[in-house]
């Protein structure tokens, strides 16, 4: 494993973070996690090199931090650092953000968190740490020594980025980051305006939630063929990060033993598999063809869900997508006909729910319609 010193902190983390929002789980039900093989690959992770461990509240249903808290029994919390994120949606006062970092605690159980992010800032949720100075609670939490290094996550424009990193001297920030995003919300000029201030980044999404690790549609790959060095899907994805200077930890959803022990052995490589000159600009084109042929940005994460009314917003997405992108009609339409007519697009009552949640930004109600009558019209 390579490990890269973490901003301007006085250690270093493995250039590939586990993240625990896509652990394996039981009968496709996101709650239901896998416990035997959801540690098993934790501690797998650990064993081979990977020393950041990335979880939050409200992942798996709220069932990630305590399945993590197990998993990192047994002498593996002292070989990591710990990262977690305070739910600013559900804080209302300084009050709150006791509540919920105690509960933290307990379900990790651990007496500290070494990485505390404010979770997915947006404009509203930046307002309501200003207003309650959340981030003089999160030093006095530093000096009891409950919290490490103070950090945020981000959803939102460049513009409020900006804002937020000038606000304070933050150890770290976490952006979605991946070849197709270069200019969706921090983008690449986030990236380097942290990077240069001495502040860590994480990328998160870094296969746009499982999309960049497919083969890409014909056209794209047709694209990226031309390259004198053979690569996979996951490869050119990953190196491309990492060729970056400015990204320090590139944290990835692994849902299984294969994906882990592959996305290890590339990070372990990555040193010596730097994409060249020639290959960055193919990147670039394969990008443009991507986004021209490209429906929904949805990424899987499910923050929409549960939908009030069951609909099955990220799995209908999922479907529009493939039906688009790799040009199969057929076996996609009759995988949504399939579904349960409470799941299907239709069953949207248009309340807005999703949209509020999407961190993507996504007009959602919209595009459950373009979804649907692709489909059935």
């Amino acid at each position: 494993m390579i490990y890269k010193k973490f901003g301007q902190n006085d250690f270093k983390t493995s250039i590939l973070g586990m993240g625990c929002m896509r652990l394996p789980v039981i009968n496709e039900e996101s709650e239901n996690i896998d416990e035997k093989r959801a540690i098993e690959m934790l501690r797998y992770a650990v064993d081979n090199g990977i020393n950041y461990i990335d979880t939050a509240w409200p992942y798996h249903g709220g069932n990630s931090e305590s399945l993590v808290g197990k998993a990192l029994q047994d002498g593996y919390r002292e070989k990591v650092k710990l990262a977690t994120k305070l739910p600013i949606w559900k804080v209302e006062s300084i009050e709150d953000c006791e509540y919920y970092l105690n509960q933290q605690l307990e379900r990790l159980q651990t007496d500290h968190i070494d990485l505390y992010l404010l979770h997915a800032l947006s404009e509203d949720r930046w307002e309501t740490c200003k207003n309650i100075n959340v981030v003089k609670w999160m030093e006095e939490k530093q000096k009891e020594g409950k919290i490490k290094n103070i950090g945020f996550s981000f959803h939102d424009d460049y513009d409020l980025f900006e804002e937020i990193i000038d606000y304070y001297d933050w150890d770290f920030c976490q952006i979605q980051y991946n070849y197709l995003d270069t200019e969706f919300q921090a983008g690449q000029k986030g990236l380097k305006y942290a990077h240069d201030k001495g502040i860590a980044v994480v990328v998160m999404e870094p296969l746009r939630g499982g999309t960049l690790a497919k083969t890409p549609p014909k056209e794209v790959k047709e694209i990226l063929d031309t390259a004198d060095n053979d690569r996979n899907a996951v490869e050119w994805s990953l190196q491309w990060l990492w060729n970056q200077e400015e990204v320090d930890v590139v944290l990835s959803g692994m849902s299984t033993m294969k994906q882990l022990e592959e996305n290890i052995e590339l990070a372990s490589q990555a040193d010596n598999n730097r994409l060249n000159n020639e290959e960055m600009q193919l990147i670039d084109k394969a990008r443009d063809k991507f986004l021209d042929i490209f429906p929904v940005a949805c990424t899987g994460c499910n923050y929409c869900i549960p939908c009030p009314e069951g609909v099955a917003i990220p799995n209908i997405f999922s479907l529009y997508n493939e039906a688009i992108i790799y040009n199969d009609f057929d076996a996609n339409q009759k995988r949504y006909l399939n579904m349960d007519e409470k799941a299907r697009a239709d069953n949207c009552i248009e309340c807005g729910q999703c949209e509020e949640a999407c961190p993507q930004s996504l007009n959602v109600i919209d595009y459950l319609k373009d979804a649907h009558n692709h489909f059935v019209e």
